[in-house]
């Protein structure tokens, strides 16, 4: 809570939090086209075996000799002979019997009306090598959960240093992935895309948060939402323009390059500093924000003496060394990674359900894309004020329990409803993405500052959990086809339930210690009598008010 007030004693939300937002902002506007690229990369299209080699020196066009060798609606097998009675209005089979067929052994010819080129067409990942398909997807969101780990070496080398890392990562690992000549090598370079995609969002999140005031911690986090939702439609966009896989594998990795470059502007966080005990380049930050912010008087006035006397409890604690143990050390702290654990897994398992299998709702794929972009919109501003406003226990809860009942509705349909299907399912993807918006800030807010990072990369873990195992629940419906959409509905419900357990964190300052996470339970525990009968009786009017006052007294700015 003692940041808070040399935050405000430095400019608040001056120019440079808004400089800072708009650069961190950026690079999510491009997050989406990596995060759901296979949409189009690995689009399936129509496609047929190859007749045999020769097939055409008969004379016939490329329809006929379709037709004599290649069962009508068959895309795997062929015909071990021509069937040139195919030809005829009237023909029959010979002799009454179903002629041979046979695998497809010189390779397939695919429908590119709607996509030149896909990693599908390049290494003919059709027939009984179509898993490989999901396989991709799957390493690439394992790559994902092992970027988890950038959470952990972020608390140990800062935020924006290894932020700047990931961009170059991102950008040279994307851009290698265009050039990839096997399928195996792509998969190579896509999985380490993954790993920067994992620490790109943890530390962008996690470095504007620590940097803003507390009033403005869920508008900074709505925006960064926003500019993924826009980044929906800037992939619909450019994968229209570029039906080339390669180029547009191409095309939204070499942005992150630019990224890398001026991510050197970028300010580490002083939080972090102080925790670590550096706090001379804290104070060189503070005074840097200070003067950028147009309040360099102010600025000056900081010293070290200050800086210390404002922060002494956070430098006491930053000297004890922590570990991923202490998010379930203590009490308060372990329900609360209990309760994230299900929240994120429940919403990237249904959200990646929905929305890395366009090609389903048998619609334009380019239309469907923005139209589950577009969705976002609403679904995201009405998260923001029910955050500002109401919650985030109570928008967190809500978001996850409309979207599995959406989800579940879909199980009572009938499939011949396809637009009501592909409302509900447009509706649901809405509800996770509030979900998803409201989570990040969430996390931020609950863990304190010396376990941030830690708390953030556990978050990850289970999020990508959720999205590796999407594709395997999908495969379950070719045996029982209501089945996926009962998980990924029935999954969501019951951590919107287990969210209800979470502490409310509105109008409260960013916690810096463990001791302050516990200490604002047992001021609630404080401000509420509970009597022998278990009803609850408040001693003062309002918690909040309590917790606000206590806040304040520690805000109160530097003489």
């Amino acid at each position: 809570m003692a940041f808070a007030s040399l935050l405000e004693h430095v400019g608040g939300m001056g120019r440079f939090q808004v400089l800072s937002v708009l650069l961190l902002s950026l690079p999510v506007l491009m997050m989406a086209s990596h995060n759901l690229l296979q949409n189009f990369t690995a689009a399936t299209s129509d496609h047929w075996c190859r007749p045999r080699p020769g097939a055409n020196a008969t004379g016939l066009d490329a329809e006929a000799a379709l037709r004599v060798w290649v069962p009508r609606g068959e895309r795997c097998r062929r015909f071990v002979a021509p069937q040139w009675w195919l030809l005829e209005a009237n023909g029959s089979e010979p002799n009454g019997s179903r002629p041979e067929t046979e695998p497809c052994g010189d390779g397939w010819t695919y429908d590119r009306s709607v996509f030149a080129s896909t990693i599908i067409t390049e290494w003919d990942l059709v027939c009984s090598s179509r898993g490989l398909k999901q396989l991709a997807q799957s390493l690439y969101m394992a790559g994902v959960l092992v970027g988890g780990v950038f959470g952990g070496l972020s608390d140990r080398f800062g935020r924006r240093s290894v932020l700047t890392w990931c961009y170059l990562q991102m950008a040279a690992m994307g851009t290698c992935s265009s050039f990839a000549p096997s399928f195996s090598v792509y998969c190579l370079f896509r999985f380490l895309t993954g790993m920067a995609f994992s620490g790109i969002v943890l530390n962008s999140v996690s470095l504007s948060l620590e940097w803003m005031p507390t009033h403005m911690r869920a508008l900074v986090s709505t925006l960064m939402g926003y500019c993924y939702t826009a980044g929906q439609f800037l992939l619909a966009g450019v994968a229209f323009a570029l039906p080339d896989w390669r180029r547009l594998q191409l095309a939204v990795s070499l942005p992150f390059f630019g990224f890398f470059l001026y991510s050197w502007w970028l300010t580490e966080s002083a939080r972090w500093l102080v925790m670590v005990g550096r706090s001379h380049r804290a104070l060189r930050e503070l005074r840097k924000v200070a003067r950028i912010n147009g309040k360099k008087e102010e600025g000056d006035k900081l010293d070290i003496e200050t800086l210390r006397s404002h922060m002494e409890k956070e430098m006491t604690s930053s000297r004890t060394r922590h570990t991923v143990v202490d998010l379930v050390r203590t009490p308060v702290v372990r329900r609360i990674s209990l309760c994230l654990c299900f929240v994120w897994f429940s919403t990237s398992f249904a959200y990646y359900g929905l929305a890395m299998d366009l090609q389903n709702f048998e619609f334009n794929i380019y239309v469907v894309q923005l139209i589950f972009g577009a969705v976002d919109f609403p679904a995201k501003l009405v998260s923001i004020l029910t955050i500002t406003y109401v919650g985030r226990r109570f928008t967190q809860a809500a978001a996850l329990i409309l979207a599995g009942l959406a989800i579940l509705a879909n199980v009572l349909v009938p499939r011949d409803l396809r637009t009501l299907r592909t409302a509900l399912a447009v509706f649901g993807k809405g509800c996770l993405a509030a979900s998803f918006n409201c989570v990040f800030l969430y996390t931020g807010e609950l863990y304190p500052t010396v376990i941030r990072q830690t708390g953030m990369g556990l978050a990850n873990t289970m999020s990508r959990l959720g999205s590796i195992m999407a594709p395997l629940v999908k495969m379950v419906g070719e045996l029982f086809p209501a089945l996926p959409f009962v998980i990924y509905g029935a999954a969501p419900v019951v951590s919107g339930l287990v969210a209800a357990f979470l502490p409310e964190t509105r109008n409260l300052a960013l916690p810096e210690t463990v001791e302050e996470v516990e200490g604002r339970s047992t001021e609630i525990n404080r401000l509420i009598d509970w009597p022998a009968d278990g009803s609850i009786k408040l001693i003062d009017k309002s918690i909040d008010q309590g917790m606000d006052q206590s806040i304040n007294t520690s805000d109160a700015p530097i003489n």
